[in-house]
Protein backbone atom coordinates (compact mmCIF):
# COMPACT_ATOMS: atom_id res chain seq x y z
CA UNK A 1 0.00 0.00 0.00
CA UNK A 2 1.20 3.52 -0.80
CA UNK A 3 0.83 5.71 2.28
CA UNK A 4 0.29 9.48 2.43
CA UNK A 5 2.48 9.96 5.50
CA UNK A 6 3.86 13.48 4.95
CA UNK A 7 0.92 15.40 6.43
CA UNK A 8 1.47 17.82 9.32
CA UNK A 9 -1.98 19.50 9.38
CA UNK A 10 -4.05 16.32 9.08
CA UNK A 11 -4.04 13.20 11.30
CA UNK A 12 -6.20 10.12 11.74
CA UNK A 13 -5.99 9.61 15.49
CA UNK A 14 -8.01 6.40 15.79
CA UNK A 15 -10.51 4.15 13.98
CA UNK A 16 -13.30 1.91 15.25
CA UNK A 17 -16.74 0.53 14.34
CA UNK A 18 -17.29 2.31 11.05
CA UNK A 19 -15.82 5.67 12.07
CA UNK A 20 -12.52 7.56 12.09
CA UNK A 21 -11.38 10.25 14.53
CA UNK A 22 -9.41 12.94 12.70
CA UNK A 23 -7.85 16.35 13.20
CA UNK A 24 -7.93 18.90 10.38
CA UNK A 25 -5.61 21.58 11.70
CA UNK A 26 -7.04 22.44 15.11
CA UNK A 27 -10.52 21.02 14.36
CA UNK A 28 -11.35 17.44 15.42
CA UNK A 29 -14.00 15.46 13.55
CA UNK A 30 -15.55 12.00 13.69
CA UNK A 31 -16.69 10.77 10.27
CA UNK A 32 -18.01 7.47 8.87
CA UNK A 33 -15.78 5.13 6.88
CA UNK A 34 -17.17 1.86 5.49
CA UNK A 35 -13.75 0.19 5.49
CA UNK A 36 -13.56 0.30 9.29
CA UNK A 37 -15.34 -2.92 10.24
CA UNK A 38 -13.28 -3.62 13.39
CA UNK A 39 -14.71 -2.69 16.79
CA UNK A 40 -11.68 -1.86 18.90
CA UNK A 41 -11.95 0.02 22.19
CA UNK A 42 -12.28 3.81 21.94
CA UNK A 43 -9.87 4.80 24.67
CA UNK A 44 -9.00 8.27 23.39
CA UNK A 45 -11.27 10.84 25.15
CA UNK A 46 -11.44 12.89 21.95
CA UNK A 47 -13.91 10.33 20.60
CA UNK A 48 -16.43 11.80 23.06
CA UNK A 49 -15.27 15.40 22.79
CA UNK A 50 -14.56 15.92 19.10
CA UNK A 51 -15.66 19.28 17.70
CA UNK A 52 -17.90 17.67 15.09
CA UNK A 53 -19.49 14.25 14.52
CA UNK A 54 -21.23 13.21 11.32
CA UNK A 55 -24.05 10.75 12.03
CA UNK A 56 -25.34 8.57 9.21
CA UNK A 57 -29.09 8.15 8.88
CA UNK A 58 -30.60 4.70 8.43
CA UNK A 59 -32.64 6.14 5.55
CA UNK A 60 -29.55 7.52 3.78
CA UNK A 61 -27.49 10.67 4.13
CA UNK A 62 -26.93 12.06 7.58
CA UNK A 63 -26.17 15.22 9.51
CA UNK A 64 -23.47 16.94 11.54
CA UNK A 65 -23.56 17.34 15.30
CA UNK A 66 -21.21 20.09 16.51
CA UNK A 67 -20.20 20.15 20.16
CA UNK A 68 -18.80 23.63 19.88
CA UNK A 69 -18.89 26.40 17.33
CA UNK A 70 -16.25 25.89 14.64
CA UNK A 71 -15.38 28.20 11.73
CA UNK A 72 -17.53 27.93 8.62
CA UNK A 73 -14.25 27.17 6.85
CA UNK A 74 -10.54 27.08 7.68
CA UNK A 75 -7.26 26.38 5.89
CA UNK A 76 -4.80 23.51 6.22
CA UNK A 77 -1.47 23.14 4.42
CA UNK A 78 0.40 20.40 2.64
CA UNK A 79 3.86 21.73 1.89
CA UNK A 80 3.34 24.89 -0.19
CA UNK A 81 -0.30 24.02 -0.93
CA UNK A 82 -3.22 25.35 1.10
CA UNK A 83 -6.78 24.05 1.15
CA UNK A 84 -10.04 25.58 2.28
CA UNK A 85 -11.76 22.99 4.52
CA UNK A 86 -15.46 23.04 5.37
CA UNK A 87 -17.81 20.23 6.44
CA UNK A 88 -20.46 19.49 3.81
CA UNK A 89 -23.86 17.85 4.10
CA UNK A 90 -22.45 14.60 2.70
CA UNK A 91 -19.81 14.00 5.43
CA UNK A 92 -16.98 15.33 3.24
CA UNK A 93 -14.70 18.28 3.98
CA UNK A 94 -13.61 19.23 0.47
CA UNK A 95 -10.36 17.25 0.50
CA UNK A 96 -9.22 13.63 0.30
CA UNK A 97 -5.88 13.71 2.16
CA UNK A 98 -4.82 10.24 1.00
CA UNK A 99 -4.38 11.74 -2.48
CA UNK A 100 -1.26 13.54 -1.25
CA UNK A 101 0.72 10.41 -2.11
CA UNK A 102 -0.30 10.95 -5.74
CA UNK A 103 0.35 14.70 -5.62
CA UNK A 104 3.92 13.95 -4.58
CA UNK A 105 4.42 11.46 -7.40
CA UNK A 106 3.01 13.77 -10.06
CA UNK A 107 4.97 16.77 -8.80
CA UNK A 108 8.19 14.76 -8.93
CA UNK A 109 7.57 13.59 -12.49
CA UNK A 110 6.69 17.10 -13.71
CA UNK A 111 9.73 18.72 -12.07
CA UNK A 112 12.04 16.12 -13.58
CA UNK A 113 10.51 16.01 -17.06
CA UNK A 114 12.93 18.60 -18.47
CA UNK A 115 10.20 20.13 -20.62
CA UNK A 116 6.88 21.92 -20.40
CA UNK A 117 4.06 19.60 -19.32
CA UNK A 118 0.39 20.13 -20.11
CA UNK A 119 -1.96 18.28 -17.71
CA UNK A 120 -5.65 17.40 -18.06
CA UNK A 121 -7.36 16.84 -14.68
CA UNK A 122 -10.83 15.29 -15.06
CA UNK A 123 -13.50 15.02 -12.33
CA UNK A 124 -11.10 17.42 -10.65
CA UNK A 125 -13.18 18.24 -7.53
CA UNK A 126 -11.59 20.97 -5.37
CA UNK A 127 -8.27 20.85 -7.15
CA UNK A 128 -5.72 19.01 -5.02
CA UNK A 129 -4.04 17.44 -8.06
CA UNK A 130 -4.47 20.63 -10.08
CA UNK A 131 -2.62 22.67 -7.46
CA UNK A 132 0.14 20.08 -7.04
CA UNK A 133 0.80 19.97 -10.80
CA UNK A 134 0.60 23.75 -11.22
CA UNK A 135 2.96 24.35 -8.30
CA UNK A 136 5.42 21.92 -9.91
CA UNK A 137 5.40 24.01 -13.10
CA UNK A 138 2.79 22.38 -15.34
CA UNK A 139 -0.03 24.01 -17.27
CA UNK A 140 -3.30 22.45 -16.12
CA UNK A 141 -6.81 22.12 -17.53
CA UNK A 142 -9.15 21.53 -14.55
CA UNK A 143 -12.53 20.02 -15.51
CA UNK A 144 -15.50 19.26 -13.27
CA UNK A 145 -19.24 19.25 -13.93
CA UNK A 146 -19.99 21.08 -10.65
CA UNK A 147 -19.70 24.86 -10.77
CA UNK A 148 -19.44 24.93 -6.98
CA UNK A 149 -16.50 22.50 -6.93
CA UNK A 150 -14.63 24.48 -9.59
CA UNK A 151 -15.15 27.66 -7.58
CA UNK A 152 -13.86 25.90 -4.46
CA UNK A 153 -10.78 24.79 -6.42
CA UNK A 154 -10.18 28.37 -7.53
CA UNK A 155 -10.35 29.48 -3.89
CA UNK A 156 -7.74 26.84 -3.04
CA UNK A 157 -5.51 28.13 -5.84
CA UNK A 158 -5.86 31.66 -4.47
CA UNK A 159 -4.92 30.78 -0.87
CA UNK A 160 -2.01 28.72 -2.24
CA UNK A 161 -0.71 31.72 -4.18
CA UNK A 162 -1.25 29.96 -7.51
CA UNK A 163 -3.92 32.17 -9.11
CA UNK A 164 -1.41 33.45 -11.66
CA UNK A 165 -0.41 29.97 -12.84
CA UNK A 166 -1.59 28.70 -16.26
CA UNK A 167 -4.76 26.89 -15.13
CA UNK A 168 -7.90 26.64 -17.28
CA UNK A 169 -11.01 26.28 -15.12
CA UNK A 170 -13.72 24.36 -17.00
CA UNK A 171 -17.26 23.56 -15.82
CA UNK A 172 -18.42 20.79 -18.13
CA UNK A 173 -19.32 17.12 -18.49
CA UNK A 174 -15.93 15.40 -18.69
CA UNK A 175 -16.71 12.99 -21.52
CA UNK A 176 -18.24 15.68 -23.69
CA UNK A 177 -15.30 17.97 -23.00
CA UNK A 178 -12.79 15.26 -24.00
CA UNK A 179 -14.67 14.58 -27.25
CA UNK A 180 -14.52 18.29 -28.11
CA UNK A 181 -10.81 18.49 -27.26
CA UNK A 182 -10.16 15.58 -29.64
CA UNK A 183 -12.06 17.37 -32.41
CA UNK A 184 -10.07 20.53 -31.70
CA UNK A 185 -6.82 18.60 -31.89
CA UNK A 186 -5.69 19.68 -28.40
CA UNK A 187 -3.12 17.41 -26.76
CA UNK A 188 -1.98 16.78 -23.18
CA UNK A 189 1.17 15.22 -21.77
CA UNK A 190 -0.59 13.84 -18.70
CA UNK A 191 -4.13 12.83 -17.76
CA UNK A 192 -5.53 12.51 -14.23
CA UNK A 193 -9.02 11.21 -13.55
CA UNK A 194 -11.00 10.55 -10.40
CA UNK A 195 -14.37 9.44 -11.79
CA UNK A 196 -17.37 8.80 -9.54
CA UNK A 197 -18.46 5.27 -8.73
CA UNK A 198 -22.04 6.01 -9.74
CA UNK A 199 -24.00 8.89 -11.17
CA UNK A 200 -26.33 10.15 -13.85
CA UNK A 201 -25.44 12.13 -16.93
CA UNK A 202 -27.16 15.34 -18.07
CA UNK A 203 -29.70 13.30 -20.04
CA UNK A 204 -30.48 10.95 -17.16
CA UNK A 205 -28.17 8.19 -18.42
CA UNK A 206 -26.72 5.97 -15.71
CA UNK A 207 -22.96 6.12 -15.06
CA UNK A 208 -21.45 3.08 -13.33
CA UNK A 209 -17.67 3.18 -13.17
CA UNK A 210 -16.92 -0.51 -13.68
CA UNK A 211 -19.06 -0.48 -16.84
CA UNK A 212 -17.70 2.77 -18.23
CA UNK A 213 -14.06 3.11 -17.18
CA UNK A 214 -12.51 1.23 -20.11
CA UNK A 215 -14.32 3.34 -22.70
CA UNK A 216 -13.41 6.47 -20.78
CA UNK A 217 -9.70 5.59 -20.73
CA UNK A 218 -9.87 4.71 -24.43
CA UNK A 219 -11.46 8.08 -25.17
CA UNK A 220 -8.89 9.96 -23.10
CA UNK A 221 -6.02 8.25 -24.91
CA UNK A 222 -7.09 10.34 -27.90
CA UNK A 223 -5.92 13.57 -26.22
CA UNK A 224 -2.47 12.31 -25.24
CA UNK A 225 0.53 13.90 -26.91
CA UNK A 226 3.07 11.86 -28.89
CA UNK A 227 5.33 11.80 -25.81
CA UNK A 228 3.05 11.50 -22.76
CA UNK A 229 4.43 11.58 -19.22
CA UNK A 230 1.77 9.79 -17.16
CA UNK A 231 -1.89 8.73 -16.95
CA UNK A 232 -3.35 8.28 -13.47
CA UNK A 233 -6.74 6.87 -12.41
CA UNK A 234 -8.13 7.05 -8.87
CA UNK A 235 -11.02 4.90 -7.73
CA UNK A 236 -13.10 4.57 -4.57
CA UNK A 237 -15.26 1.82 -6.07
CA UNK A 238 -14.85 -1.26 -3.87
CA UNK A 239 -15.67 -3.65 -6.73
CA UNK A 240 -12.92 -2.26 -8.97
CA UNK A 241 -9.53 -3.60 -7.85
CA UNK A 242 -6.24 -1.77 -8.45
CA UNK A 243 -5.04 -4.60 -10.69
CA UNK A 244 -8.10 -4.30 -12.94
CA UNK A 245 -7.49 -0.57 -13.38
CA UNK A 246 -3.84 -1.29 -14.07
CA UNK A 247 -4.73 -3.85 -16.71
CA UNK A 248 -7.06 -1.35 -18.41
CA UNK A 249 -4.32 1.30 -18.56
CA UNK A 250 -1.81 -1.22 -19.85
CA UNK A 251 -4.10 -2.61 -22.52
CA UNK A 252 -4.95 0.85 -23.85
CA UNK A 253 -1.59 2.63 -23.56
CA UNK A 254 1.44 0.32 -23.59
CA UNK A 255 1.12 -0.94 -27.18
CA UNK A 256 1.09 2.65 -28.43
CA UNK A 257 3.43 4.39 -26.00
CA UNK A 258 5.43 1.66 -24.25
CA UNK A 259 6.04 2.65 -20.64
CA UNK A 260 5.06 0.79 -17.49
CA UNK A 261 1.98 0.41 -15.30
CA UNK A 262 1.81 0.23 -11.50
CA UNK A 263 -1.22 -0.09 -9.23
CA UNK A 264 -1.94 -0.31 -5.52
CA UNK A 265 -4.17 0.74 -2.68
CA UNK A 266 -3.50 4.14 -1.17
CA UNK A 267 -3.98 4.89 2.51
CA UNK A 268 -3.41 7.05 5.56
CA UNK A 269 -1.50 6.25 8.75
CA UNK A 270 -3.45 5.87 12.00
CA UNK A 271 -1.65 7.45 14.96
CA UNK A 272 -3.00 5.22 17.75
CA UNK A 273 -2.24 1.86 16.15
CA UNK A 274 0.47 2.43 13.54
CA UNK A 275 -1.75 0.74 10.94
CA UNK A 276 -2.54 2.18 7.52
CA UNK A 277 -6.19 2.75 6.70
CA UNK A 278 -7.04 1.78 3.08
CA UNK A 279 -8.64 4.77 1.36
CA UNK A 280 -9.01 3.81 -2.30
CA UNK A 281 -6.85 2.70 -5.18
CA UNK A 282 -4.70 4.21 -7.90
CA UNK A 283 -3.36 2.87 -11.18
CA UNK A 284 -0.61 4.75 -13.02
CA UNK A 285 0.82 4.44 -16.50
CA UNK A 286 4.10 6.32 -16.91
CA UNK A 287 6.89 6.67 -19.40
CA UNK A 288 10.06 4.80 -18.55
CA UNK A 289 12.34 7.62 -19.69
Amino acid sequence: MRTADNWKDYTIIDTSDGEKLETWGKVSLVRPDPQIIWKTDRTDPLWRNADGHYHRSSSGGGEWEFRKRIPDSWNISYGPLKFNIRPTGFKHTGLFPEQAVNWDLMSHKIRNAGREINVLNLFAYTGGATLACAEAGASVCHVDASKGMVQWARENAAVSGLSDRPIRWIVDDCEKFIAREIRRGRKYDAVIMDPPSYGRGPGGEVWKLENCVYDLVKLCSGVLSDDPLFFLINSYTTGLSPSVMGYILGSVLTDKFGGKVSFDEIGLPVKSTGMTLPCGATAIWETER
